[in-house]
């Protein structure tokens, strides 16, 4: 049970590896997934891409109100960066989130997303701020909304031959709030049961200007709750709104059954940290 390791030093050496391996490589930057889907006996590649010495995925740019953050940008360095914090402080908290310490050192933005497990902390959050991933193949460079990355558990719409080089984030509306809630019954360091990322923006007459909500752990994929947006946008968000449209978030989930509950449970608790987290960014100074 061995591969052969491979340490491109620039995204064009990465895609001529994956073009002549096709199938049988494999990409990895922290590797966190990986490791365990390898020790599984769930991967098996000959060939393993190794991402992290390419200079050219790391690093973190704000520019013109929004943010670039590179694919091989570990967890931790996103949870202590200025610039993030400076951009939207909700994106920091929900990195600190994550695991572990331990695993916040290893894990990559890049690798998380393309991992593709439903219950990761960070997806919804860059679904509720409109980020796009940026990929790159030989035929050259592409944007893909976060919310159209994710087809099945572990499955995304990456192309064969394609490389995620970074995550890019739109330059926020001014007056913009946002909040990451997840709902853990068991450990700190566990998945959640469900997770609710939202932002919102009021007009000047104190009705919702525009909303996105998105939801981890409800469905195969990360769900973005377009009931929920419909009831609100438009509206004054007093409490009995805000309950109104919680209550639609069933229709847009479908979570299943696992160790964290059932999926009736999950659609409780769903409509529940989807209230509160409405409440907050509402009652937000």
């Amino acid at each position: 049970m061995t591969y052969d390791y491979h340490e491109p030093e620039s995204v064009p050496e990465a895609l001529d590896l994956l073009a002549r391996h096709g199938d049988d490589a494999h990409l990895v930057a922290g590797a966190t997934a990986f490791t365990l889907l390898w020790r599984q006996g769930l991967l098996r590649p000959g060939h393993v891409i190794g991402l992290r010495g390419i200079a050219a995925l790391g690093g973190i740019t704000a520019s013109g109100g929004g943010l670039v953050i590179g694919a091989t940008v570990t967890h931790r360095t996103i949870e202590r960066s200025q610039d993030v914090a400076r951009y939207c402080p909700a994106i920091t908290r929900t990195f600190a989130s994550v695991a572990t310490v331990r695993v916040r050192n290893q894990a990559t933005i890049g690798g998380n997303l393309a991992h593709a497990d439903p219950a990761q902390d960070p997806p919804p959050m860059l679904i509720a701020l409109s980020a796009e991933v940026v990929v790159a193949s030989k035929t050259g460079e592409r944007a893909v909304p976060v919310e159209d990355l994710f087809v099945d558990v572990f499955t995304t719409s990456l192309r064969p031959g394609e490389i995620i080089t970074a995550v890019r984030f739109p330059a926020l509306a001014a007056g913009t709030r946002a909040t990451y809630l997840k709902f853990l019954p068991r450990t700190a360091d566990d998945y959640a049961t469900v997770s609710v990322a939202a932002a919102m923006r009021l007009a000047d007459d104190g009705t919702v200007a525009d909303v996105r909500v998105a939801l981890g752990a409800a469905g195969p994929t990360p769900r973005r709750a377009r009931s929920v947006e419909d009831a609100l946008r438009g509206a004054r968000p007093d409490q009995e709104r805000i309950a109104d449209a919680a209550a639609r978030v069933d229709r847009d989930i479908e979570p299943f059954d696992d160790v964290r509950g059932s999926a009736a449970y999950k659609r409780e608790m769903a409509r529940l940290w989807t209230e509160r987290a409405l409440t907050s960014l509402v009652a937000a100074p």
